[in-house]
Formats: structure tokens, sequence, C-alpha cells
């Protein structure tokens, strides 16, 4: 028997139903049966309808929108797993919520991000499986393991596959990093897919507002690839592809993102720009009233059911990647 639980037992809250179900069926297994309700003043109330005593509990909850009722349900259903006696208990959490307040930007702030990862390691999670963390350094927020799987590779065989590995010419085309912050993940990106990169250059002035300034790198006729973790507003990425196409001379501009937040009127504000697709994963699901053509999504849910699969075997996430 496996020293961490008898059996794998996956369960979810209400943030991204779908997923979870995902992840059920390329593991062959039923969602486990639980009630995540509230309570008339907005409690969180949680019920775990089978036993899980022994078991190796995973549980699905992206902290997106709403972030604080998402977060409260995935905190609560961890303590009632560890209530229950779960062999381990591991937190799936495919967007990581509060991960930009990972820092102290100026006096006096909070740095969020760690104690989100103190509430919940203190809730009871043995292990954190996520994807994309806005900064690998989270990692080390936690005193126990986190997994960190990456989003390129999904990425990386979708534009393979669109413009035809073996049809296209390398030198026709770029990745394009948005900032200098996103340069690593950039350059990764763009390595695999055998394209060159540039960066946009650009000063923020304040929270969700930024300018472009410049564009480093020749974009000049070619067909460029914006690559992002995520896209909140949209703001950002919007102004930096109107930039590659105005001041770059780009000729086309698609973009993608692990995390499409996609807060206020960014499926609008995507509608309306230059850029040709927006690709992202399915961590996070699409607002329900989006009725545009522009964004689309990739199923992420079959390499999460790969990592469960060896964190129940303990073997190797990272040779995944």
């Amino acid at each position: 028997m496996i020293a961490h639980g008898k059996e794998i037992k996956v369960f979810t809250a209400n943030a991204n139903v779908p997923f979870a179900k995902g992840i059920c069926a390329e593991l062959g297994l039923d969602l486990g049966d639980s009630t995540v309700t509230a309570f008339a003043d907005g409690e969180v109330s949680v019920s775990i309808n089978e036993s899980v005593r022994g078991c190796d509990v995973f549980v699905v909850q992206s902290t997106c929108k709403p972030v604080n009722n998402n977060l409260m349900e995935l905190l609560i259903m961890i303590d009632a797993f560890r209530r229950a006696s779960a062999g381990r208990i591991t937190a799936v959490i495919p967007y990581f919520g509060y991960a930009r307040q990972d820092r102290k930007a100026k006096g006096r702030d909070p740095i969020s991000a760690k104690l989100v990862a103190n509430l919940i390691t203190r809730a009871g999670a043995d292990r954190v499986l996520t994807m994309d963390l806005h900064a690998a350094q989270i990692q080390g927020f936690f005193d126990i393991p986190v997994d960190n799987m990456l989003g390129n590779p999904l990425f990386t065989r979708y534009y393979m596959s669109k413009f035809d590995e073996k049809l296209f010419n390398h030198d026709e085309f770029c990745v394009v990093s948005p900032d200098v912050g996103s340069v690593a993940r950039s350059r990764t990106f763009a390595a695999k897919v055998h394209m060159g990169l540039a960066i946009v250059d650009k000063r923020r002035q304040r929270a969700n507002m930024c300018e472009v300034m410049n564009i480093i790198g020749d974009v000049e006729g070619k067909t460029c690839i914006l690559f992002d973790d995520i896209v909140d507003t949209a703001g950002s990425l919007c102004n930096a592809a109107e930039a590659i196409k105005t001041i770059g001379k780009a000729k086309a501009v698609y973009a993608c993102a692990s995390h499409g937040v996609l807060s206020g009127n960014a499926t609008q504000r995507i509608e309306d720009s230059c850029i040709e697709e927006l690709m992202v994963l399915n961590t996070i699901p699409l607002p329900a009233d989006y009725t545009g053509k522009k964004i689309h999504q990739l199923d992420a849910s079959p390499i999460f059911a790969k990592a469960i699969t060896r964190i129940y075997n303990e073997t190797s996430i990272s040779s995944l990647f």
C-alpha cells in the first residue's frame, strides 16, 4: 500500500467544477461526494458525504474571482478532511490568487502571498500542486512541498500545430515578453518553439495602469506571440500588442497566458484590440457571459491528472516538463 493513502480521492469546491471533472475523467475516477454551500449570512458550509479515512485526498480549487470566497472554501474543505482522518491532503490550486502580492513594494505593504501560504498550511494541507506561480519564490513561502507546474508545454504543442512546424519559417515569428518581469518565462517558451525573443519596455504608473515605452528587439514584418502568465484587466497586454503593431511594425500579434483572470471589461478590451487570438488555460473558467471570438482555452486537466498520479505513486513530476 502507498504510504500516504490507500486510494486517490478527488474533491472540488465551487471555483472550477468542470476542471475537477476533467481531472477525474483522466484518472478514471468519480468526483468525490461533497457539498459546498453558504449560510444565509454568507458563511461557507462544507459537508463531506463519504469516508476519506486513510485516503490520499486531492482538493481542486482555483482561488480566482470571487477570490476570498473561493479561498475560504478551500481552507474549510482542507480542515474538514484533516478532521476526517484523511491519509494525506493535497491542495490542487490551478490558479493561486494573491500571488502578485509577493513582496513589499513600498513601506507598510503586506506580503499577502505569504499569509495565504500560512493559512493553507495551517488548515492542514500536506502538499500544494499549482501551475505557473506569478513569482516562483512563493514556493519558499510554504513549509510543505509545492509542485509548481509549467503551462508552456501546452502552448508549445498548440502553436507548433497551428503554424505547422515543418512548413513555417522561424525567422518570420517572434515571441514577445510584455514586460521585463516576464522575460525569463518568455525566453524559455521562445527556446521551445525555436523563435527569437523581443521585449516590451513599459513604465507602470500605478496598479493596473501602464504606459508602453519601447520595443527591444526586431519584430518588423513578423508574426508575434505575446507570452505572459496572467491576463487581468488586459490593459498591459493590449497596450503591448498595439506597440508591437505601431512601433515595431509587426505583421500580426497573437497572445497566450496561463491564467485568464479577465477582470472588469477585459474581454471587451481584447475583442477591440489588434490581438488576433488570446489562448489561456482553463485553470480559471471564462466569464459566463463571454460571447466573443478571440479568447479560447486549452485544457490543462490532463497534465494535472498525470501529476496527481505521480504524487500518489511517489514519482517525479519535473520529468513531465
